[in-house]
């Protein structure tokens, strides 16, 4: 399997090193690379597996991933695309946590990064264009499109983007869209997955909970996993929801407070600047919880936060995306994917304007011209999207 499936595999590392921007510049970057560049999967599908995986909670862009990897090789090419994806980001930000303390905090915004977050701009206004021109058929999808950017742009609620894209896919509804055949056998649904799902999420609480009132001495890493694959099933809305949950877990509540809010804002800050899931942050914050009880216990927990975090979106997304692809042979479900297939692109287009006012408020040269530029050699260039990256970075290092 790793010999028939190097190349892409080498494809899933690079994007990993190079994919920053976020859920939705993780998308366009997506479109690029494994669309456009290497025809994995097909833009239809691609923007079907974003807006299944947007209706489920966990992290959307590695779950969207790791389905690109499922349908080129079953779970278990599934299962290395995902661990592939996470591992720079997560040994980035684990280090961060030993090396924090090293560190001038006021020097942390280094300038090598200046010019990522343009660039990231750029990757999303490219993914938004070649989205529209993949969804956006009919006036009643450029209605949604246009409604849906418009409440996303300002009501930037958790909550916001799931109710869009179940609203999407109801007003859909009352096209006469005829259904195609299927020809497919009906995809066999993997209960194993859902009952772990569930007996993880049972055990961790039980626990822990057991680990707590028992003072156990070691109750600190029990009490972290149940914690983090609780946020990994629960959490709607990225990394700032993310953010705000472990603010409250961890620095909010009094004496169990384990570090405190600037260095859980420093962690952030930092995992902005990186590549890769922004989930990342969680082997941060692991061994930053841990970190009283010695390095080899702050090691442990920057890979028992992410091993937590990520598990719940892997299991979820295997078990019902066979489930998804089956109704979705249901006239309901096929017109539905017209309308959510436009909020994705409507969010798409909110997250590009949301940004590029951000970075706009500086008024310096490269914030407009970066972005443009960026557009313009992923649209009319064949140059791969690592390439530009890179090109930034040392354009950051060296002006």
């Amino acid at each position: 399997m790793f010999h028939r499936h190097t190349s892409f595999l080498k494809a899933v590392f690079f994007h990993s090193i190079t994919a920053y921007g976020g859920p939705q510049g993780h998308l366009a970057m997506m479109m690029k690379t494994f669309v456009q560049q290497r025809k994995d999967v097909t833009p239809e599908e691609l923007m079907e597996y974003n807006a299944f995986c947007q209706l489920l909670p966990g992290a959307s862009s590695s779950q969207t991933l790791t389905l690109i990897g499922y349908k080129r090789g079953g779970v278990p090419l599934a299962v290395i695309t995902l661990l592939i994806w996470i591992t720079p980001a997560c040994v980035m930000m684990g280090a961060l946590s030993f090396l924090l303390q090293y560190f001038d905090k006021r020097a942390l915004s280094i300038d090598i990064f200046k010019y990522v977050q343009p660039m990231a701009v750029g990757f999303l206004a490219y993914g938004s264009v070649r989205a529209y021109r993949i969804s956006i058929g009919s006036l009643a999808t450029l209605m949604i499109m246009a409604i849906s950017m418009l409440i996303m742009f300002f009501l930037r609620s958790p909550w916001t983007f799931p109710c869009l894209i179940l609203l999407g896919g109801l007003i859909s509804n009352f096209s006469n869209k005829r259904i195609p055949d299927f020809d497919e056998r009906p995809k066999k649904i993997q209960w194993t997955n859902i009952w772990l799902f569930v007996l993880l999420f049972v055990l961790a609480g039980v626990m822990s909970e057991y680990a707590r009132t028992h003072e156990w001495l070691t109750r600190r890493p029990f009490n972290l996993f149940e914690n983090f694959y609780r946020f990994g099933s629960l959490v709607f809305g990225g990394g700032d929801v993310l953010i705000a949950m472990m603010l409250e877990q961890y620095v909010s509540r009094g004496k169990t407070q384990f570090l405190n809010a600037e260095e859980l804002l420093t962690g952030a800050g930092i995992m902005r600047a990186l590549p890769g899931p922004t989930f990342s942050i969680s082997a941060y914050v692991g061994g930053m919880v841990m970190r009283s009880m010695g390095p080899g216990f702050q090691l442990l927990g920057c890979m028992l936060a992410p091993i937590a975090i990520f598990l719940p979106s892997l299991l979820l997304v295997l078990f019902f995306f066979p489930i998804w692809q089956n109704l979705k042979k249901h006239v309901i479900i096929y017109r539905a994917l017209e309308g959510i297939n436009a909020v994705v692109v409507g969010v798409m287009w909110a997250a590009t304007l949301i940004l590029l006012l951000a970075i706009a408020k500086p008024m310096l040269w490269y914030n407009l011209i970066i972005p443009a530029c960026v557009l313009l050699l992923l649209s009319f260039t064949k140059i791969p999207g690592p390439v530009i990256v890179l090109a930034c970075l040392i354009m950051g290092w060296l002006l």
